[in-house]
Order: C-alpha cells, then structure tokens, then sequence
C-alpha cells in the first residue's frame, strides 16, 4: 500500500506493509509518474553481523516493544502508570483531495496520522491518538520524518535581546534533543528545524525544514540510529500531559522543501504564516505604523504628557497609537495590580476616554496593553482567589508576578470578562498582549487555555487585532499566530542587535506581522547610541513603528524619521505582501536581504553595515530571486548617507543603472563605502 501527497514543491511519499505506515520519501516534488511500489523497494535494506534478523521500521510512530533500537515516537501507560507496549496494525487510510489520514489499531487504541497539502505550498502533519479507556500520554510525536543522509542540522538559540541566533550542527551517531520546558515555545530554542543539505546557502541548495505549531514548549529530537538512518520527531514536552484521558492529540507539524536554498524555505514559511495561519480581521488593510509609549514614559502616565506625544507621532506619520503597560489597577511598577483590568483612576480621573479622543482627532487608533495569563500576589485578584495561581505557593516569582492556571474554567471565564469590558467601553482595535515570565509548571492544558480564552476574545471583538508579545520573543510560533496577529521579535529596540535577529527570523516569519520599532538615540537595552536614518531603515524592514520619548529628537532626527516613515508607507502595501530573501554577502560585516514583490516586478535591497569591514572597499553583493533575462533599473535611495570619506565615482551615488537579473545576481552591486551602522538602501525595478 502506498500513498504521497504533493504541496507546492515538495513530496511526502508513503508505503506500509501491514504496520503503522513509513515516509518513504519527503522532499522535492516527484514527479506523477513516479512509481511508489518501486520508491517503496528502493528504500529496503541489507542486514549484516550484529542485527535482529529483520530491521525495525522507522515508522510514523516507531513503536517501543518492537526491537526499534532509537527514540520510540510514543509511550504510553494505564491510567495507573503500568507501561504500555501495543502492537499497531495498519487499519486502513481515508483519503480526499489533498488530504490523507492513516489509521492503525491496537486493542483498545487508535492512533491516526493526518497530512494536509495547504494550498500555501506547505503539508502539515499530526497525530492523535484515541483510547477505549483512560491511558496516560508521556510522549506522542507527530508525524516522524525520516532526516536525509548530507548535510547538517540548523535549529534555534536565544535569549531575551538577544533571539533567533542560527546554531549548524553536523549529524553524528546518536541524538541532538531541544527541550522547551519553560511553557511557552521560549527564547531559548524556539520549535524550528531546518535540514540543509551539503553546501546549502541562502540562494543555493537543498533543504527541508520543520515548525512545530505550539505555543507551550516542545520536544524535538533528532537522532542517527546504530544502523545510520535518521529520524525527527516533534510533539510536546515530554510529561506535558498531565492527567488520563481518552483522546490526545499533537500540534501541527508545519513541513517544507526547498531546492533553492534557505530563502525557499523562508518564503514557504513566510507565505504560508500570513496567507493560511494568520486570521486577519481586515486582510486588505494596510498595516498601520505604531507608536508604542513604554520606552517613553514607562509606568508614568500622564493625559498631558501622553497627548503631546501622541501629537508629535502622528506629526512623523503614526497611525496607532499604543498605551502601554501602567493604566490598570494600582500599577506603578512592576510589584502589583496584575489581574486587576480596571481603570486606574489616579491618574485617570476621566478614563481613557480624553486620551483616545485626542488620539482620534489625530488620525490614529488606539491600542492597548494587557497581560491577562499573569497575575501579581499583591492584586485584588490573588488575594480573592489564591487557588487560582499555576504551581506551588512558594515558587519563584518571576518580575514579582505568578501565572494564572488557565486550565480552570473559571479562570478563563474571569478573564474574559475583564477584557471585554475594556474592549467594550472603549473603542480599541489592538491589543499587544504580553507574557513576562517563565511557566512554574509545564502543562499542555494551560497552552489549550490560553487558545481558548484568545478564541473567544477575538470571536466577542472581531475587529481588534492581537500582538504576542512574550519579554519579546519569548512566543512565536504558528500556534499562537492562529490567533493573533502580530509578533513583538525582541524587547531590543538596538538597531544593530536587530539587523541580525531579523535577518535571521526572517527565515521563518514574514515582514508583515514582524514589529520593529524605531527605538531612543541611547538605546535603553545595550547604551548604544547610533544615527536615527540606521534606526529608522532597519525598523522599515519590517511591520514599522516607533518607541522612544519623541521629545528628545532633533529637527535633523524628526526629519529623517519622518521621510523614513513616508517611503515605508507608499512601499509598505507591496513589501508586505511579498517575500524577504536573504542574501549570500562576501563581506561578513554586511547584513544583507531583498524584499521582492510577489509579481517580480521590483524589489528593496537593504545592506547594512554592522561594522568595519577587513577590506578597504566594500565587496560586490550579490543579489537574488531575479529574473536572469530581465533588465532592472536600480537606484540608491540614500547617497546622502555616505561618509566624508566615500570620495570616489561610485556610480549608484550619482544615478541609476540598467542591468540585467543576471548581471546583478553574478556579479552584484558595488555599494559606497561606508562607516558602521548604515544602511543602504537599493531599489529595482523591471523594465
């Protein structure tokens, strides 16, 4: 029996000889006339010395209790805790137009593996796993490939200011495990997986790649078995399902193939997060430009100060308008009132209505901050209803505040009151809703809460659009961006530290649900202070926005931001809807990326100079995605940026050129010298 499904450009092939069926091939697409019998013998193995006389299969679920000598793809136990070892047999497969489930039963258990060909190019896979009786779930993986035999392993590190740093690591015998316990997809190794083949780049190659669709931590492993096959697995912590039940389930599991480098599987990414997994409650609206008050005034809130800058942001081109953290309950710092979402009427006697209506007469809309799963010991809240917090009593706080146990209904029922009637009373369109500390407790139910409380907020307020914001990027995943709308990529507003976690996040995640601000001349997380035209092109990469006191600027710097701001707003409709490729810089002092339009017919290039390059002259950069036959005019947006000492006939310094794709994807472009912290800015389009 054999079976395949085809997405866009890629293959996931399968065969079964009466257990649980196996992938007998993920990767580029095949083509129709492939024969899967023959595909499905290809992939038998010898046996030699040292081997069970017939060689365990590296199925969707490799089973324990079979002689599988790797990383069983489930473990189970009765509801008392005895361990379970059933013996799946292959029941039969459901299929319809790009859709395949594949049904195998044990006495008493089901366990089904779905694919799913999105139109986006992409196929997303799961398991569920149903029972007669209450079992106990330790480990239920979805759908496990099989890893190819080249190249190396790319996953994800981080921290806070600091995320999406890329970490290669070559395959060797046994396994590489990341484990997110933290209860949230996390910082430190967020649910990603690229597997690029032997001399994979940027613009060349081959790759697979994987994104685990959950926002409460994960488990990825990915081993080399004895024999020298490999597999991946995904699910959730291991021990995150915490009591019996009759019915579990995994994530999506979100999988692409690329034959044209990294930058294939960022686009599929890309595409695939904002045309299926993002809900926009107005896709055709363009993405407004922010002002955000934390940096500004943090916990200080005042209608007068407040409104006068409100006036100063929509003067530079805002269009929102966000109050952050510090209007609710007794809020003066971060010691208390969280739980406690009503007006704080000290320092607004009046509500928030004299802020929005001035905020309205300006043109902009208002947003606002919450941080619902969170709760502080000194609130209203905890104090009625202790029993509430997720975990022990005497855990570690983290920034003096406790998690909310979401799992309980009324729990939720709570929270959702208190928002809506916020949302209710006042005209609001966006919350930027915030998590800032670690889970005491991992808890796959309190991940299903936080989904369903989000679900009905957005089903009572259709309209208002959500950020996740987790200290930063503490949450991005495509499970939580189902139900939002809006990513906050890091906490650093350092233009320097962003170039590169963009650049890097850009691999996953599109420019138009990436905030990225425009943060204070001395920047509040690292002292730097560098030039507001690096600030403002580095945030115009991606969802733009300001965060800073706009008092403090310059006329030279309100100048600057605000032609930034301009040229953002007549591209952002055609930047947003396209694709960011990354490009393959000689020079590693130079962050390199294109952003081009989804019908080719122009392109950004953004070049940034992190810091002194070891050669005198800058190197060629080479672009990509092009058409190698097409002429393409280019010009530098900003020769104004060059140094004093950019003294030579630079040509894109005095007018445009005419090249062909080609031209510029072989040979590049030469760019003016340029000190530390520039950005250039390139665009093309096509004759």
């Amino acid at each position: 029996m054999h079976w395949r499904v085809d997405a866009g450009r890629q293959t996931i092939a399968l065969a079964s000889s009466g257990g649980i069926p196996e992938v007998i091939w993920w990767g580029p697409r095949l083509p129709d006339s492939e024969d899967l019998a023959q595909l499905a013998a290809a992939q038998r193995n010898d046996l030699t010395g040292g081997m069970l006389d017939k060689l365990p299969a590296l199925s969707l679920s490799p089973e324990p209790g079979r002689a599988f000598q790797g990383q069983p793809g489930h473990i189970l136990a009765g509801a008392d805790g005895t361990q379970l070892h059933p013996a799946f047999a292959f029941d039969r497969a459901e299929t319809a137009p790009g859709r395949l489930t594949l049904i195998s039963r044990a006495p008493g258990l089901t366990l089904s593996h779905h694919l799913t060909a999105q139109p986006t190019g992409t196929i997303t896979l799961k398991t569920t796993l149903q029972a007669d009786r209450p079992v106990r779930v330790q480990w239920l993986a979805a759908p496990v490939l099989p890893a190819p035999q080249h190249g190396d392993m790319i996953d994800v590190h981080g921290k806070w200011i600091g995320e999406f740093h890329l970490i290669r690591t070559p395959w060797t015998p046994g396994i590489r495990q990341r484990e997110a316990r933290t209860g949230r997809s996390g910082h430190e190794h967020p649910p990603y997986l690229i597997l690029a083949g032997d001399g994979c780049t940027n613009t060349a190659g081959d790759a697979l790649a994987l994104h685990y669709a959950w926002s409460g931590g994960h488990r990825m492993v990915a081993e080399e078995l004895p024999d020298g096959r490999r597999q991946v697995q995904f699910g959730h912590p291991f021990g995150a399902e915490t009591e019996p039940g009759t019915h579990f389930e995994t994530a999506e599991l979100i999988a692409t193939a690329s034959t044209t480098g990294l930058n294939g599987i960022a686009t599929a990414f890309q595409k695939d997060l904002r045309d299926r997994v993002v809900q926009w409650p107005e896709p055709t609206r363009p993405r407004p430009v922010h002002y955000n008050c934390w940096e500004a005034v943090y916990f200080d809130h005042k209608l007068d100060t407040l409104a006068e800058i409100a006036t100063r942001a929509a003067a530079l081109g805002a269009e929102r308008f966000v109050l952050d953290d510090g209007w609710f309950g007794k809020r003066d710092d971060d010691r208390s009132s969280l739980g406690d979402w009503t007006i704080d009427r000290r320092k607004w006697p009046d509500g928030l209505h004299p802020l929005i209506k001035h905020i309205h007469s300006l043109g902009m809309t208002f947003g606002l901050w919450f941080e619902p799963e969170m709760v502080n010991p000194d609130s209203d809240l905890y104090r009625a209803h202790p029993d509430w917090r997720l975990g022990p009593e005497d855990q570690t706080t983290g920034r003096h505040q406790m998690v909310l146990n979401l799992a309980l209904p009324e729990v939720r029922e709570n929270l959702f009151q208190q928002v809506s009637a916020v949302l209710a009373e006042y005209p609001i369109d966006y919350i930027k809703w915030d998590h800032n500390r670690l889970l005491p407790v991992v808890d796959a139910a309190q991940t299903r809460g936080i989904y369903d409380l989000l679900g009905r907020l957005r089903a009572a307020h259709p309209s208002v659009e959500i950020e996740s914001c987790a200290s930063g990027g503490g949450r991005i995943d495509a499970g939580i961006l189902a139900r939002t709308h809006r990513v906050w990529l890091s906490d650093s507003n350092d233009a320097l530290e962003r170039l590169r976690i963009q650049h890097d996040a850009a691999l996953f995640l599109p420019a138009a649900i990436t905030g990225s601000h425009v943060g204070p001349r001395h920047c509040h997380t690292s002292g730097r202070v560098l030039p507001m035209a690096f600030r403002a092109w580095v945030a115009a990469q991606r969802h733009m926005g300001f965060e800073m006191d706009l008092r403090e600027l310059t006329e030279d710097e309100a100048l600057t931001l605000a032609r930034v701001t301009r040229w953002w707003k007549d591209n952002r409709g055609w930047m947003l809807g396209g694709t960011i490729h990354r490009l393959d810089s000689d020079d590693p002092a130079v962050t390199g990326e294109m952003q081009i339009a989804s019908d080719g017919s122009r392109f950004v290039t953004f070049a940034g100079q992190a810091e002194t390059s070891r050669q005198i002259l800058p190197r060629p950069l080479r672009l990509t995605g092009l058409d190698p036959e097409a002429k393409y005019e280019v010009r530098l947006l900003n020769p104004e940026d060059a140094p004093r000492q950019s003294r030579g006939p630079n040509a894109l310094k005095t007018g445009p050129l005419m090249l062909t794709g080609r031209a510029l994807m072989t040979r590049g472009i030469h760019l003016p010298v340029a000190w530390p912290a520039t950005m250039w800015i390139v665009e093309g389009r096509k004759a």
